[in-house]
């Protein structure tokens, strides 16, 4: 009995006072603080987690396979679109550069000759070289013709008689490919051995403009503008079209790649505005748009991933950089708002309960439905009314139907 006296008495002392009138049934009256449902146009925004990546990311490979002779620039440089990051050994490509260069001259040359007429003077040559080739072929002959009758009759040996044959042949030989050379000239015409001419100058070209570009090939140079976020390689490493060299990423509008749930992805749309806010409180909001909208489902995940593109021109935004993101997809009218304090949530859940105060100042025990909408305001879905009271401090754990003091009521 004792200690119900003291219980009571503490009681009333916790509270701003106790009901006056019969002293065996007084009751506590708790102090509290309250606020009014009110309504109001509340945005309707979805909620998830998002890791940044550049608009547009290069992984810098070489063309060719050489060793690297010099690093121009190094991880952590910004650099412009065509600066050249690395240079390659080059002396064989120097080489068939200069081959090329060459052959280009002969050709051209070999063109201006046609051009000019030389033909004629080519048949000429011809000409006169198979009526030598004939005068030596009939001459072998003839010594051919002699050490035969002079080997009959025994007067030379058989092995004489081979050298003069192998000569004949040979004369014969050479007889007929000043034959066939005459032959080619008299039936080309000067247009046709024009247009040879010009196609070997048009291969030589090529071949010298392959020659140019494989040169190119050994300065790596940046295909955009950007920033170095990875060195793979130094000098003396042998660069390979497989292995890349550096990345180089654009920041100048940072994506914030974000993974939605599946249930929750039918409401995003491009075009649609959104925030990135990162962990450290004292990183400011960042305003985006919508740009993509993946139309796969990640199937460990669950989750649609959707693109937040966002200005950087600050360069506050880093590659790899996590937070949450915050996309506006709608608008809720008149929804029931209330101070977040005023809710108090079943963990993991939007079900929670919340205390209304009436006209006597007695507390009723309502279940929600609600959700946050920021730090600081909750969105009731269910079991508030504008304009009801509702208490926001004191109210933990009250039971249902106590009397309260609103006294300090921010109404």
């Amino acid at each position: 009995m004792t200690k119900l006296i003291v219980l009571s008495l503490l009681l009333c002392t916790a509270a701003t006072g106790c009901r006056k009138g019969d002293e065996g049934e007084t009751a506590p009256v708790v102090a509290v603080k309250v606020a009014r449902a009110e309504a109001a146009n509340v945005p309707l925004t979805i909620e998830a987690p998002a890791v940044i990546y550049g608009k547009a990311q290069a992984n810098i490979s070489s063309r060719i396979t050489a060793p690297i002779r010099r690093l121009e620039v190094r991880k952590g440089d910004t650099v412009q679109f065509g600066q050249v990051l690395a240079l390659l050994e080059s002396r064989d490509l120097e080489a068939r550069q200069d081959d090329a260069t060459a052959a280009l001259t002969d050709a051209e040359a070999s063109f201006q000759k046609a051009k000019n007429g030389s033909l004629l003077t080519d048949m000429q040559r011809a000409r006169s070289e198979l009526a030598a080739k004939e005068a030596a072929l009939a001459l072998a002959q003839k010594i051919y013709d002699r050490r035969s009758d002079l080997y009959r009759q025994g007067a030379i040996s058989g092995r004489e008689l081979q050298t003069s044959e192998a000569d004949r042949a040979q004369a014969k030989a050479n007889y007929h490919v000043a034959r066939l050379n005459l032959d080619v000239l008299e039936h080309h015409t000067s247009s046709n051995d024009l247009t040879i001419a010009e196609s070997k100058v048009a291969q030589s070209r090529a071949r010298r403009a392959l020659a140019d570009a494989e040169l190119g090939f050994a300065e790596l140079k940046s295909p955009m503008k950007g920033t170095i976020t990875e060195q793979f390689m130094y000098p003396g490493d042998m660069a390979k079209p497989d292995l890349p060299l550096f990345t180089v990423v654009d920041l100048s509008v940072a994506v914030a790649r974000v993974q939605v749930p599946e249930s929750q992805a039918a409401q995003i749309a491009r075009g649609q505005s959104c925030t990135f806010a990162a962990p450290d409180v004292s990183f400011p909001v960042l305003e985006g748009k919508i740009t993509v909208v993946n139309q796969a489902v990640d199937p460990a995940r669950r989750t649609v991933e959707v693109w937040c593109e966002i200005p950087n021109a600050k360069g506050l935004l880093k590659t790899g950089m996590f937070g949450k993101a915050s996309i506006l997809v709608g608008i809720v009218a008149h929804a029931v708002v209330v101070p977040e304090s005023a809710v108090e949530f079943d963990e993991g859940t939007t079900h929670g309960k919340a205390y209304v105060i009436d006209r006597q100042h007695v507390a009723h025990l309502h279940e929600v439905e609600a959700a946050a909408i920021d730090d600081k305001k909750v969105r009731v879905m269910q079991g508030l009314a504008p304009g009801e009271t509702v208490i926001v401090q004191g109210g933990y754990g009250l039971p249902d139907g106590t009397k309260v003091d609103p006294s300090g009521a921010n109404q």
